[in-house]
């Protein structure tokens, strides 16, 4: 991908793509370490998560949620299924696939996390004000939605392992209809 430099912006480093990733890295590093006496990992907490918002999903949809291959997600769903924090069930709609939903104790796991999960943001956000994370939240967003943008557009590398065929309006409309519902 070849990205035309903006002639009016000075590199400043270390690179903001730098800091992002050093942000995920020590962010996982403290999911890991809060969902692991749930014995779950950051992908099922994300999954979980996922589900409590959007219920009655495929294992399609919640791969492209959790950020995982569609084969990673069926693994992932036989796990949890085993668990008994999800199940499945058979779409109303007639259709092949089946609806995944959180079970009692996945809600309770899920909850369980949760308040562990406030209390890691509520570190992160302690030095700014409520506007300020308010405004860094706002920031978040747009610089996500560029880059799948760009990646649906097929600017970019893979987005959720698929390379859009949709034309850069399209693309973006599409993307920020899926992407306002999340």
């Amino acid at each position: 991908m070849k990205v035309p430099p903006r002639a009016t912006r000075t590199r400043t480093l270390p690179r903001a793509t730098y800091l992002i990733k050093e942000l995920e890295r020590a962010v996982r590093a403290r999911i890991d370490e809060i969902v692991q006496p749930f014995r779950l990992t950051a992908v099922q907490y994300t999954a979980l998560s996922v589900l409590s918002r959007h219920p009655g999903m495929s294992s399609a949809e919640l791969a492209r949620r959790s950020f995982v291959s569609p084969q990673a997600s069926n693994e992932m769903v036989s796990v949890l299924v085993r668990r008994r924090l999800i199940r499945r069930r058979v779409d109303r709609a007639g259709g092949r696939a089946l609806e995944i939903f959180l079970t009692t104790l996945g809600e309770r796991t899920l909850s369980e996390c949760d308040e562990q999960m406030d209390g890691l943001e509520a570190q992160l956000f302690g030095g700014l004000t409520r506007p300020d994370e308010t405004r860094f939240r706002e920031m978040l967003r747009t610089c996500r939605d560029a880059a799948r943008r760009s990646a649906d557009a097929g600017d970019g590398p893979e987005y959720f392992g698929h390379v859009s065929s949709r034309s850069p309006r399209e693309a973006s409309s599409v993307s920020t209809a899926f992407h306002r519902r999340y």
